[in-house]
């Protein structure tokens, strides 16, 4: 028996099938959207400089919209005449925090890198990193997101452009990853910082073996180039040296973007560098 179906009904039938398959769709959507995991904030303040009373007013607007469950921060600086940064951005945001700096306790001026969290910490630490003469340190929070353990890392490697400055990051990641194997036990990993690096440069190929590039992934890879993650304001060629590094076997990168981005007023930035955002989804 020979079937004819005329091209009305086919497209009638083909129609049907789309529209069926319409839902489903829609509904994946929604569970990614509101899947469990977390976001992350890094940015590097440039310490005190270029009027840091409006600038902190600018940074912490910002931060109480987005509300991120962490926060990297560098270049935190306290003196005489200046309350640790940290410490007054968690506590205008209501926040934990852990600072770290190669100066001790009680100095009248200590620098540093920084996490701040609105989770409950389960566990904290910081380390100095190898080599100790360029005086960089990394900072360890263990937090509980909705029952989910997640450590988080912040750092700020080396700043040379030269070939002694490569090396040396090569050997303070090294060390990093050292840290996180010795604390991070069974839970997720989460690295940010201002790495003084491109994402694919030879100094951090031991870290991208381990940990994705969430901006990366979240992106096209041929508009990359062109992003930057220090100030055009401040550098004239664009430079993604900022990045928050997640684990991709229990994790998974579904958004990220840049924050202070654009001048406050006229002529007026939050820093020298811009920050990013990312949302991460526990892996299923």
């Amino acid at each position: 028996m020979t079937w004819r179906v005329s091209r009305g009904l086919l497209s009638a039938l083909l129609l049907a099938c789309v529209l069926a398959a319409l839902p489903a769709r829609a509904d994946d959507a929604v569970a990614g959207a509101n899947a469990p995991g977390m976001s992350m904030v890094t940015f590097n303040l440039h310490h005190d400089r270029e009027d840091w009373p409006q600038r902190r007013k600018v940074i912490l607007r910002e931060l109480q919209a987005l509300q991120p469950d962490a926060i990297a921060l560098q270049e935190v600086i306290q003196k005489p005449n200046v309350r640790n940064q940290a410490a007054w951005l968690a506590g205008k945001l209501g926040y934990d925090y852990e600072f770290v700096s190669t100066d001790p306790p009680g100095r009248f001026k200590r620098y540093g890198n920084a996490l701040l969290t609105r989770r409950p910490v389960l566990a904290r630490g910081q380390h100095l990193l190898s080599p100790l003469t360029d005086y960089r340190t990394v900072a360890h929070l263990r937090i509980d997101v909705d029952g989910q353990a997640v450590n988080i890392y912040a750092t700020h490697l080396n700043e040379r452009s030269d070939e002694s400055g490569s090396r040396i990051r090569g050997e303070q990641v090294g060390d990093l990853l050292k840290f996180i194997a010795d604390t991070s036990g069974d839970a997720p990993v989460v690295i940010a910082g201002d790495f003084n690096a491109l994402v694919d440069a030879g100094d951090l190929s031991a870290l991208r073996q381990r940990y994705g590039d969430s901006f990366g992934s979240v992106h096209v890879n041929n508009e990359l180039a062109q992003i930057s993650t220090l100030n055009r304001h401040y550098f004239d060629a664009p430079s993604r040296i900022d990045h928050i590094f997640f684990q991709q076997d229990k994790l998974l990168a579904r958004e990220a973007r840049l924050l202070f981005d654009q001048p406050y007023a006229e002529g007026r930035w939050a820093s020298d560098h811009y920050g990013v955002w990312t949302r991460l989804q526990f892996a299923p």
